[in-house]
């Protein structure tokens, strides 16, 4: 899709950027949402919390290994 090595990286960057947003936000929201639906208030969120946070590692973990290459 770029033909300029320069913009690769910066289309690499935003989608890593993108990534790590929805990998923290999603599990979250979704968390939230089903503690409003099923009243079981924290519960949802703090494990929602908790696999966002597991999927940061895994992300970061994997950005690690590629700059290490």
């Amino acid at each position: 899709m770029f033909s300029d090595p320069k913009h690769k990286k910066y289309a690499q960057y935003l989608g890593l950027g993108a990534e790590i947003a929805v990998a923290l936000s999603a599990p979250i929201f979704f968390g939230y949402w089903l503690d409003l639906r099923w009243e079981t208030s924290p519960w949802m969120l703090l494990m929602g919390i908790f696999l966002g946070i597991g999927l940061l590692i895994g992300i970061f973990s994997r950005v690690i290994k590629d700059v290490n290459k």
